[in-house]
């Protein structure tokens, strides 16, 4: 899978631009002070960034659909493919359907079973019940706080990384999982099989310290396309962090090697 194959990127920030505000909702409103006008006017324009956050998600989805599409059409048998934070599988079946070797983590049990029913005895897949991180051992892992009234969407917010947006870190609330030391993992695994094709990166915040000790460690140089979802609105203590290795990155990468704008 040549890097100089892959598309260019329309990159969709996180961020909304200061080109994207358009028109205000004031703009030929005739002027009225009242309570209850100016509350009509909040209202009209919380749903309008709304609207804006939406497009902002769907482009970017689209871009991620299409980029995947793009990598999946350049593996070839043989090749290694890595899915950090598989989840349900979505993106585990697309690479496996490209002839490639599947090598799938995630930590939340009950995402696990999901990956199970649908990949058991596959010949090319293999499936990591553990966390990824930067150290071995056991670690808590964090739930959606309605996790109990909707497993599978809440699945995909479950983190080994507290102070999380929506997260219930209630005393009990976290379950114990293992975590193998992922930057290990990889020299390992480059050292047993070569280049690595692929490696998607979905971790719910553990992506920070990961793709920082990954850079220090230049394991990038041995794997010809990351994609990596960063989670900066989740973890607003952390922005600085996840800011400076934007830049950090986008000095270093070209954004078809490493691309911190997965979704």
């Amino acid at each position: 899978m040549p890097r100089a194959c892959l598309p260019s990127l329309a990159l969709y920030p996180k961020t909304r631009l200061k080109s994207d505000r358009g028109p205000s909702v004031e703009d030929g409103r005739k002027k009225d002070d009242s309570p209850v006008a100016e509350d009509g006017v909040e209202e009209l324009r919380k749903k309008v960034r709304k609207l804006r956050r939406t497009q902002q998600r769907n482009a970017r989805v689209a871009w991620a659909e299409g980029f995947l599409t793009a990598v999946c059409g350049l593996l070839r048998p043989g090749d290694v493919a890595i899915d950090c934070g598989a989840n349900v599988g979505a993106v585990s079946a697309r690479l496996l359907a490209s002839g490639a070797d599947v090598i799938a983590f995630d930590p939340e049990p009950w995402a696990v079973e999901k990956l199970k029913e649908r990949f058991s005895g596959h010949p090319r897949y293999q499936l990591h019940n553990v966390a990824v991180g930067c150290g071995e051992g056991s670690i808590t892992l964090f739930r959606a706080a309605n996790f109990d009234q909707n497993e599978k969407n809440a699945s995909v917010k479950s983190t080994v990384v507290s102070g999380g947006r929506m997260i219930n870190e209630a005393d009990g609330a976290g379950i114990s999982v293992a975590q193998i030391n992922f930057v290990t993992f990889l020299q390992n695994l480059v050292a047993e099989r070569g280049e690595i094709a692929f490696l998607k990166m979905d971790i719910e915040g553990a992506e920070l310290d990961l793709l920082e000790a990954m850079d220090r460690a230049d394991l990038f140089a041995s794997i010809r396309c990351t994609v990596a979802e960063t989670h900066e609105t989740k973890f607003a203590d952390l922005r600085p962090r996840y800011e400076a290795l934007r830049v950090h990155f986008a000095q270093r990468y070209r954004p078809e090697h490493v691309n911190l704008d997965w979704i």
